[in-house]
């Protein structure tokens, strides 16, 4: 009796381990992102502008060492995102690249996030935080490979989360940085269409709404053109621009599932209210 016991055990550990990732190997691929983060800090600054005069208006593209470096680690955890999933036993030969988008993501909001700090306190806290949600992103798209896993439910529920907070975070890191409209626009349309993309992915069945994701992603430029010059704080302009993505994407998902436009529409519309208005309070 007490080996049935012990078989038993055993089998339901190597179940569980069936759907989570090999500790050493999400453990290399997260210290390797982290360390290309960490070494983008000693990167001179210095680099070339690229100017090109159009029409009665001259068009500045800025482009230095650490830009770039942002832009290859970001591709570092696409890459390591790709090798983590080789290693899931579920995976049967499928292609990766919808679970490449929110590491990508991430890592890239984290970098433009911690190059906008001047140092200190600030730059190790955003560090840590940073490195915490590149963990668990990597973790939840691996735990999402198989809808039978225990943990589907939770981590569909936290990408979810992430996605938005993503966002938030790149809204306010490119208003605090004072990044010019025509460079600030296309990095709110990459990030809210990606965003959308992989919620909606997520919660209608593996369905691919482009239509959808291709519409929220202009609606969120439109609205950030139209608040680029007012006198917003950039937590301000980040709850003004998340809401609606929010808003829109639940009411895609919501539409999706046959739910009636009316009743769909309450839920989203209320979330963005609030986000609305939580912007008006805050100075």
């Amino acid at each position: 009796m007490a080996f049935a016991g012990g078989t038993g055990t055993i089998l339901c550990v190597n179940e569980q381990d069936r759907f989570l990732p090999e500790p050493n190997r999400i453990g290399l691929l997260t210290s390797t992102v982290l360390l290309a983060l960490a070494l983008a800090r000693w990167i001179p600054a210095r680099g070339v502008t690229f100017e090109v005069q159009l029409p009665g208006f001259l068009l500045a593209l800025p482009l230095d060492a650490a830009a770039l470096v942002n832009v290859l680690t970001a591709a570092l955890a696409a890459a390591g995102m790709d090798w983590l999933l080789r290693g899931h036993p579920s995976l049967n030969g499928r292609a990766t690249f919808q679970w490449w988008y929110l590491p990508t993501l991430t890592t890239f909001v984290v970098s433009i996030t911690l190059s906008t700090q001047p140092g200190g306190t600030a730059w190790v806290m955003g560090f840590l935080v940073g490195g915490t949600l590149v963990f668990f992103v990597f973790l939840a798209e691996y735990v999402v490979v198989d809808a039978d896993s225990p943990h589907y439910t939770l981590a569909v529920a936290g990408l979810t989360a992430m996605s938005h907070t993503l966002f938030f975070v790149l809204a306010v890191a490119l208003r605090l940085g004072g990044v010019r409209l025509y460079l600030l626009l296309p990095a709110l349309f990459v990030a809210g269409a990606l965003a959308s993309l992989r919620i909606m992915h997520l919660w209608m069945g593996g369905k691919w709404e482009a239509g959808w994701s291709l519409g929220i992603g202009l609606v969120c430029v439109q609205l950030a053109a139209g608040m680029h010059y007012l006198p917003l704080t950039p937590v301000q302009f980040g709850l003004l621009l998340t809401g609606p993505l929010y808003g829109l994407t639940s009411l895609a998902i919501r539409l999706g599932e046959g739910a009636s436009v009316r009743n769909a529409a309450v839920e989203p519309s209320i979330v963005t209210a609030l986000c609305w208005g939580l912007a008006l309070l805050i100075r």
